[in-house]
């Protein structure tokens, strides 16, 4: 008895039976108790017989549940016989419930027939051949019906299902079972049936499977001919079970799918009717007895009968489609009367020329043999010349013999051209057109019949140019390889496509990129322009900017030829004077210095950015330009001004240059006067400074004069002590003053005037002064075109200004505004100013001179230090007021000991 409340869910009591070895029919009987109070499962019971100390197997029978507090019957018939012996197992495992009770009483061993069971009769051995299925036929007799459940039990726990149940009589049932039994199964059966009421369990039964016999080795070839193989059969070594009740041969051939069996009475076989050059494959079939006791055949033998050599060639080659590539052949289908032997190769073999290294003259012919499949009677030949004829014939062999056709001529269609090769391509680029020329495709595949040129502008250093542009096409005869581009525009890359054509059309198209060349500026003048103003050392002149050709414009330069009357330089003008191309211009640059030995110098080189639209310039202004002194002009020379621009790109230089003044020589000068001119206002109050101090030096060379005339007359009360100039540095002076050409005023930036009446110590020497001029020619290097200058003639006219008479003081901030006056009036300017001093006052009239001293009309100078400098050599004037007090006023300059810095410049 087991309490299922004391144990743990699914823990197992087992109860053995001592081992049983009846010899007679017999029946075990037993009660058994399961019960819980409130109705769940106390466990489950379960019975095992085990034979012969094997396995337990399946359980035979088992109940579970509650089964209400009272004790039930069971039967257990056992047809175990001696000397067999079994064993009655009860397990009893606990439910999860664990409530209730597990109980068995009252086993007995009765020597009757169960009467609630029934009784299996004797199972038998069953052996079977390999591969088939074992019946087994258990007979139950007693109370049994149909609706039992009747089952084959394995000894390893395998249960096998009826296939049928029969009933033999009211107390005999069969039921039928169906094993498969293959190779390695064998194993021991028995039968089962279980109720409510109890259990019946046969005996094991045997399984027992053969193997049906196969021979080890092969069958031995012992003779062959065109339609018979002679064998030995070979079967002394076998595998599997005997005994071996019947031989037999198996015979196929190997490349067909049907077998033929033939019986075989002695251990010698000739096999007939066989097709000749086949091979076949050949096995030895053994039999034992029962059903499926014929084995697996064995290793075969493979032998193939001889042929005889092929009866003729074969005939009917013919093109049944022809195209460029490609050619689609067939003949007359093969048979065994014309082959003589099923193993035998077609072979298809063609030949054709082709033109070696793209030369016409010398051919090369290639040659190729492919092979065609069996039973087949066409072929297509791939991959073959367009416009080609190609030579074809077959060949028919076997091992005995080969038969070749005669050979026959087709011709492929032409098909589109290969493309002309990019390498053939040679072209000469000018600035407006192309010269282009091709070789003819190294494949034409065919009859070139036109080329077909086409090109496009894909990219411009010229912004005024739209790209892409439009794509243009030109046909060209078949025996035109090459082609002239023309109304290109210059500097521009043009994508230029060849392709060649036939009757099937166009090839591959064969590209390159061409860019021409760029050309030389061009400029906006109909004729040589008038200058815009003049003076003696300056014109200025008005500078159009250049519209670039193929490439944008690098720079613009001013070039200055000093016309010389010589014949060389003459016809240079002539040429020049026209928009001419680079080798009539001025490509070398040169400066001034450089120009003693030339006929031109670069007086100014500007870049494109300094002229977006017309602009003055003036030549002669003193300035320097990218290096380039633009030095004053030689009043005593003729000039002839040109303009240049320069277009530099991807290593090409264009330029192009237009005469655009002429400024002849003054006739009535005799001292050059150069007045630098600057757009900012530094440049215009130098120019101021030059122009007083050129005033100022000729007014103190007069009153020099009066003084010595008039020594012992005038008097100076304004300084108790005279102050006497360096006479070296006097003496230069006036060296100086005689040989002025040019003037001008060093002062290097405007200043704030500072102190008044403070006087410089001594004169700058001329390095100094030179020095100065070098940093203010630095200075203005970087400085925009001067512009707006007004036209001054050498000539001169009618004065506004009248003669007769002295003029007041001038301020220096006025003083710009006085000279443009004098500029602009007709024939009026520093020299007449000069002399209408002396029209006032004549110094050679023996005049009362103390009287003439007193006068009212005076002018006054006030000297001021450059920068607030005190150790500064230079000055600046306020005003000036020059009285007509020779002595005094001279007595006062001494005083003020007047540092003048003067460049006397040799132009």
């Amino acid at each position: 008895m087991v309490n299922s409340s004391q144990h743990a869910a699914g823990q197992r009591a087992h109860l053995l039976l001592r081992s049983l070895s009846e010899n007679d029919t017999h029946c075990i009987q037993f009660s058994y108790f399961l019960y819980s109070r409130d109705g769940h499962s106390p466990g489950d019971l379960q019975l095992y017989i085990r034979v012969n100390g094997g396995p337990r197997g399946s359980a035979v029978w088992n109940v579970s549940g509650s089964h209400g507090r009272q004790w039930h019957q069971v039967e257990l018939a056992v047809s175990t016989f001696w000397p067999s012996e079994y064993q009655v197992v009860f397990e009893a495992s606990v439910s999860a419930e664990r409530r209730g009770y597990i109980a068995i009483d009252d086993i007995l061993l009765l020597n009757y027939p169960c009467y609630k069971v029934p009784h299996f009769s004797r199972l038998g051995d069953v052996e079977v051949n390999a591969g088939q299925n074992a019946t087994f036929q258990c007979v139950a007799t007693g109370k049994t019906t149909e609706t039992e459940p009747f089952l084959l039990e394995r000894r390893n726990g395998v249960v096998v299902a009826a296939s049928s149940i029969q009933r033999l009589s009211h107390k005999r049932l069969m039921a039928t079972f169906q094993v498969a039994a293959e190779r390695g199964e064998q194993d021991l059966y028995r039968c089962v049936t279980e109720s409510t009421r109890g259990a019946a369990v046969s005996n094991f039964a045997e399984l027992i499977v053969r193997v049906p016999p196969t021979p080890i080795a092969p069958p031995q070839l012992l003779r062959a001919g065109p339609t018979y193989l002679i064998i030995q059969l070979n079967t002394n070594s076998i595998v599997g079970d005997g005994p071996v009740i019947r031989r037999e041969i198996e015979y196929r051939a190997s490349q067909s799918p049907w077998s033929e069996t033939h019986g075989v009475g002695s251990l010698t076989y000739k096999v007939w009717h066989l097709e000749p050059d086949t091979e076949y494959r050949i096995s030895v079939l053994l039999t034992r007895p029962g059903e499926g006791g014929t084995g697996a055949p064995g290793p075969p033998l493979v032998s193939r009968t001889k042929c005889a050599e092929p009866m003729r060639a074969l005939r009917g080659l013919t093109a049944t489609e022809i195209q460029p590539r490609q050619l689609t052949l067939q003949w007359e289908p093969m048979g065994y009367n014309l082959t003589r032997c099923h193993t035998y190769s077609v072979s298809l073999c063609y030949r054709y020329s082709t033109p070696a290294g793209g030369s016409a003259g010398n051919n090369a012919t290639v040659r190729e043999c492919l092979s065609v499949e069996r039973n087949q009677s066409h072929f297509t030949l791939r991959d073959l010349p367009p416009f080609r004829s190609v030579h074809v014939r077959l060949a028919l062999e076997n091992p005995e013999g080969k038969k070749e056709s005669r050979e026959v001529t087709f011709q492929t269609e032409e098909d589109i051209p290969g493309g002309v090769a990019p390498e053939s391509l040679t072209f000469t680029p000018l600035d407006d057109m192309i010269f282009l020329k091709w070789e003819e495709p190294v494949e034409p595949n065919g009859v070139i019949t036109q080329y077909e040129i086409s090109y496009q502008g894909i990219e411009s250093s010229d912004p005024g140019i739209n790209v892409p542009g439009p794509r243009r096409t030109v046909s060209k005869l078949r025996n035109e390889t090459y082609h002239m581009f023309s109304g290109l525009h210059p500097g521009t890359t043009y994508l230029v496509s060849v392709r060649a054509r036939t009757a099937k059309g166009f090839g591959q198209t064969a590209l390159t990129e061409i860019t021409t060349n760029i050309s030389a500026p061009v400029f906006d003048y109909e004729d040589v322009p008038a200058p815009l103003s003049e003076s003696e050392s300056t014109i200025t002149v008005l500078l159009r900017p250049a519209l670039g050709r193929g490439a944008p414009v690098s720079a613009y330069q001013v070039v200055v030829v000093e016309e010389d009357g010589s014949r060389r330089v003459r016809r240079s003008r002539r040429r020049r004077r026209e928009l001419g191309s680079g080798s009539d211009c001025f490509p070398v640059p040169a400066s001034q210095v450089e120009a003693q030995s030339k006929s031109h110098y670069y007086t100014a080189e500007l870049p494109p950015s300094s002229l977006p639209e017309a602009t003055p310039f003036t030549v002669g202004d003193n300035h320097t330009y990218n290096g380039y002194w633009n030095t004053p002009l030689d009043p005593s020379k003729n000039y002839l001004v040109f303009f240049q621009a320069i277009s530099n790109f991807r290593g090409e230089t264009r330029m192009n240059c237009i005469r655009i003044a002429r400024k002849g020589a003054c006739k009535d000068h005799k001292r050059t006067l150069e007045v630098s001119q600057h757009a900012e206002d530094m440049g215009l109050i130098l120019g101021a400074c030059a122009g007083g101090l050129v005033v100022l030096i000729l007014l103190l060379g007069a009153i020099v004069i009066v003084v010595k005339k008039g020594r012992d007359f005038y008097s100076y009360s304004y300084y108790p002590k005279k102050v006497a100039l360096n006479k070296a540095a006097m003496s230069y002076r006036q060296e100086k003053t005689r040989k002025l050409g040019s003037l001008d005023c060093s002062m290097t930036e405007q200043s704030t005037l500072q102190q008044d009446e403070r006087t410089a110590n001594s004169f700058m020497d001329a390095h100094a002064c030179n020095a100065r001029n070098e940093q203010r020619s630095s200075v203005n290097e970087s400085s925009s075109l001067l512009g707006g200058s007004p036209r001054r003639h050498c000539r001169r006219k009618s004065s506004p200004y009248h003669t007769g008479q002295l003029h007041p003081a001038v301020r220096v901030a006025d003083l710009l505004q006085h000279i443009n006056q004098m500029k602009t009036g007709e024939g009026y300017g520093f020299k007449q100013e000069y002399e209408s001093f002396f029209d006032g006052w004549d110094v050679t009239k023996k005049k009362d001179k103390t009287k003439g001293r007193h006068d009212n009309d005076r002018h006054r100078v006030k000297l001021h230090s450059l920068l607030a400098d005190p150790n500064s050599d230079y000055v600046n004037a306020n005003y000036i007021d020059l009285t007509t007090r020779p002595k005094a006023l001279l007595s006062r300059l001494r005083a003020a000991s007047l540092s003048v810095c003067l460049m006397i410049s040799n132009v």
